[in-house]
């Protein structure tokens, strides 16, 4: 049975209300590569908002030789986002947590500050597009043990395991829950992240789903397909725990 067929089936659904929480985003003002300001961040926010979407959890990248963020850096910019959003009164819940990367440094994050978690103790991590961390297993292990529920970011979009399925089981089998970006199964990223993004999801190893948004392109995009009925019918029936963890 081809991918075309397991997913037709589903009903036409033109909004992201079944999603309801957006749990990774790069919403907050001037401080990575998402919204260069406040203004900026309402605007996205009430774009999505719009589409259906009533909470974010916005997650900033935390990679020490790009972005140095830290709850000091973060706190702010969230303070600021949440205060705009209510003068405009848009009817929408946001929290903050970050997203890290993992590598050398994150080690010492892990060390020696405060962890910015999604609830219930849950941490958003990536990796470099560029090159596999031989190492990726251990720091789950690591978080794992210290209490921490990991999460990692847009697995579909690490090339180096597109021939490995089995890494992903792998990753499953060891607490780590997996996130792919909506987009992703679009084509925005290229049609090889587009079919393992699609072979993930029928395998039922995606848990959450996120718009990983960071730009005006990404909320056109976001809302042509959403518009058309097609996360719904991509996504929509294939029991992503946004709600049930985050609502």
């Amino acid at each position: 049975m081809g991918l075309l067929h397991f997913f037709k089936s589903y009903p036409k659904n033109d909004n992201l209300e079944w999603l309801g929480v957006d749990m990774h985003s790069h919403l907050l003002p001037a401080i990575d590569d998402g919204s260069p300001d406040v203004a900026t961040s309402v605007n996205y926010i009430k774009q999505l908002a719009e589409l259906g979407l009533s909470k974010f959890i916005c997650t900033p990248h935390i990679f020490n030789e790009v972005y140095p963020n830290s709850k000091k850096t973060i706190q702010p910019a969230l303070l600021q986002t949440q205060q705009e959003v209510k003068n405009q009164n848009i009817n929408v819940e946001i929290f903050a947590a970050a997203e890290y990367m993992m590598d050398v440094d994150f080690l010492e994050i892990l060390k020696n500050e405060e962890i910015l978690t999604l609830p219930n103790n849950y941490i958003l991590i990536e990796m470099s597009y560029a090159a596999k961390n031989n190492n990726i297993e251990q720091y789950i292990f690591d978080l794992s043990i210290k209490g921490y529920k990991p999460i990692l970011a847009h697995p579909e979009r690490y090339k180096y395991y597109h021939a490995n399925l089995k890494q992903y089981k792998r990753f499953k089998d060891m607490g780590c829950l997996l996130q792919v970006n909506a987009l992703s199964v679009t084509g925005y990223y290229g049609k090889d992240v587009k079919d393992v993004a699609l072979t993930l999801i029928k395998q039922n190893l995606i848990d959450l789903v996120g718009t990983d948004t960071h730009h005006q392109k990404h909320l056109d995009a976001l809302s042509d397909y959403t518009r058309k009925g097609k996360f719904y019918e991509l996504l929509g029936k294939c029991d992503m725990q946004n709600k049930s963890l985050f609502m």
